[in-house]
């Protein structure tokens, strides 16, 4: 086949354009280099729908931003994915840090945002009762909130997939030519497609990607983000999202109430060289643990269940996102540079990177009939025992918990099987077993037993990401599984 338009990265913005894309008359494949989609970028993301007052109006990132954020309350209705509209404050812990608070009060009013309310000390104390007394003032964004960032794009590439777009995971583009109105890419294990538009969305890899397909030579810098998660008893746990006031290149240490119930503080913002630099440090957990307890009463090193690092994908050339047609190869375009708040961003990025296509000569006609809302997915954590009675009458897997600390049944993680997610990190995504107090101590057995079952793939194939990270070697008997 010669498709269309070839996206390259199922991150946010892959998936995103994907989805845009899926609702039109043409054929449309994304290439992801993982065994899933959000593997790359979005899966180490904050989650946070942000709330349009960090970046001027000016710049293209604050554009799709204000655009982005209005978009989740639809896509939520029709995708079901977990998304909290619960509000953002700024909490500014001086006067000095006041007087960054009024600016960017000031910035937000400008950019168009609505119901931004400045406020003293006990308006902040309402809103937030857990707030450090000391806190002198901030300002409140209603507009604000958080996603599952992992959900959210599983849920655009679903919904994609259903309206006639193609995925194809495993295939890391290694070279790229243009011939005769024809895009060809080549994927590392020989394996070719050809299409008549192309989109670079591939990360922290756009760089390279671009590089390999001859068009414009820029520059990725991984800017590293450390970030703690705590138990969904976390004390600390607030009912907004909290920053502090920025500094010129980060959003500064956060606390979370993220959408699946638990609380992330962080991240750190630090320049690294490598693209796969996941580390996280004992250093930087104290550190964050004492900014955070400034702003924030209730949080202790006790409730961190587990530590993880995002490597933001930053222009060196801009801090602003790049999106546009290549001037150097046709029907190329480019979609880097999409640090956060990229993944507010992504519903408009998606639309923006649609238009652009447009505008280059790709024919859109809509379609006369989408399928608009995935099927309903339920969880045996927020179902009443009535619904759970029902649900396992129909089906008894319901009634066995595979996950004790999220409570998630085999039938959810049956579900996430078959809905082609095949490695012990796509379910846990999808499902979130696993994510809970014992990360997976308990439940992890059982998980790969219910993969192997439902996919036929051998317990010694079965892998935590996809190839180089096997989960089972050693010997036992006769068996014996080299890593």
């Amino acid at each position: 086949m010669i498709y269309d338009t070839a996206i390259i990265g199922g991150g946010v913005s892959g998936a995103a354009t994907a989805w845009w894309l899926s609702r039109y008359e043409t054929n449309t494949v994304l290439l992801e280099k993982n065994a899933d989609v959000g593997f790359g970028v979005s899966k180490a993301n904050s989650g946070i729908v942000h709330g349009g007052f960090h970046h001027p109006v000016s710049s293209l990132k604050a554009q799709l931003e204000l655009r982005g954020n209005l978009m989740f309350e639809q896509l939520r209705h029709e995708l079901g994915f977990p998304f909290e509209r619960n509000g953002i404050l700024v909490a500014a812990f001086s006067e000095e840090e006041m007087t960054t608070v009024r600016k960017l009060y000031e910035q937000g009013i400008a950019n168009g945002v609505h119901d931004l309310e400045m406020c003293g000390r006990e308006r902040m104390l309402e809103l937030e009762p857990k707030l450090n007394p000391d806190v002198v003032g901030g300002f409140f964004v209603p507009g604000g909130g958080t996603v599952e960032p992992y959900c959210y794009v599983f849920s655009l590439m679903e919904s994609a997939i259903g309206n006639g777009v193609e995925l194809r995971c495993g295939f890391e583009v290694v070279s790229g030519s243009y011939q005769d109105g024809l895009w060809t890419l080549q994927s590392a294990d020989g394996r070719e497609i050809q299409a008549r538009y192309v989109v670079n969305a591939a990360g922290l890899y756009a760089d390279q990607v671009s590089a390999r397909c001859g068009a414009e030579k820029f520059t990725i810098i991984p800017r590293k983000g450390e970030e703690y998660l705590l138990d969904r008893t976390c004390a600390g746990r607030p009912s907004r999202v909290i920053f502090p006031v920025p500094s010129k290149h980060s959003k500064g240490v956060l606390v979370i109430p993220t959408a699946g119930g638990t609380t992330m503080i962080g991240p750190t913002a630090e320049i690294v060289e490598e693209k796969d630099d996941n580390a996280t440090t004992a250093g930087n957990q104290k550190r964050i643990l004492s900014l955070v307890r400034n702003m924030i009463n209730g949080i202790s090193e006790r409730d961190c269940i587990t530590a993880f690092a995002g490597l933001r994908p930053v222009l060196a050339e801009s801090e602003d996102f790049y999106i546009a047609p290549s001037e150097k190869v046709p029907c190329f375009i480019q979609v880097a540079g999409i640090q956060s708040p990229g993944l507010t961003a992504s519903p408009a990025i998606g639309e923006y990177v649609k238009d652009l296509l447009k505008k280059s000569g790709l024919s859109l006609a809509e379609k006369a009939q989408i399928k608009y809302f995935l099927p309903a997915r339920h969880t045996a954590r927020e179902a009443t025992l009535e619904q759970l009675d029902k649900l396992h009458a129909e089906n008894p897997a319901w009634a066995h918990i595979v996950c004790r600390c999220e409570k998630i049944s085999e039938a959810e993680v049956i579900a996430a099987v078959r809905r082609g997610h095949t490695t012990v990190d796509g379910v846990k995504f999808y499902t979130r077993a696993g994510m809970g107090r014992c990360q997976g101590g308990f439940c992890s057995t059982g998980i790969l037993q219910i993969i192997s079952r439902e996919s036929g793939i051998p317990m010694t194939e079965l892998t935590k990401r996809g190839p180089g990270s096997t989960l089972l070697a050693g010997k036992l008997g006769d068996l014996e599984v080299k890593a």
